[in-house]
């Protein structure tokens, strides 16, 4: 059989389907890791990949976009240089209804109506301005951490967009010693 186009799962529609202790034969998630790069230091800015609609987006596509984003950070600035979050979850479990495909499958099999499926493979769903990944990254950095998102934007159904937040960093305190 083949693998349907993503576009087909894009739309919110139903109630989520997310009970998985009550379902068996659900394909494993493609996504190998959700925290990339330097996870031990504080830095000072973040980049926010942010989608505009509300949409599901499939474990592959999130793994796509991850691996481009990623593969750009390293390239451009560094392993030391960068913290990538992903920050969604695919719950939601897709069904499909199989059915025969090739020449005369269209008498062969027209299925029956409203099929519930067998489970296919999985999706987060986001709502319109929530952010999908973040980088934490450096002043000096910036501009080739927003090329990277933009990269990895493209792999994801819904328009996006990005957004630049800078972390007030805290001073630190002077104390100041009684004299003796």
């Amino acid at each position: 059989m083949v693998r349907k186009p993503g576009k087909m799962y894009r739309n919110v529609s139903k109630r989520a389907y997310t009970r998985r202790e009550y379902m068996g034969g659900i394909p494993g998630s493609k996504i190998v890791q959700f925290d990339m790069g330097n996870l031990s230091q504080e830095f000072p800015v973040e980049v926010n990949l942010i989608v505009e609609e509300t949409c599901q987006i499939r474990h592959t596509a999130l793994e796509a976009a991850r691996i481009s984003i990623n593969r750009k950070l390293l390239k451009e600035i560094g392993r030391m240089n960068f913290h990538l979050k992903l920050r969604v979850f695919p719950h939601h479990v897709l069904r499909e209804n199989k059915q025969a495909t090739g020449a005369g499958a269209d008498r062969v099999s027209e299925g029956m109506r409203l099929a519930f499926g067998k489970a296919v493979g999985t999706a987060a769903r986001v709502e319109s301005g929530q952010i999908i990944y973040t980088t934490y990254t450096t002043p000096q950095y910036v501009d080739k951490a927003k090329v990277a998102m933009k990269a990895g934007g493209h792999k994801l159904p819904s328009p996006s967009y990005i957004t630049i937040v800078e972390k007030a960093v805290p001073a630190t305190p002077v104390t100041e010693s009684a004299p003796n």
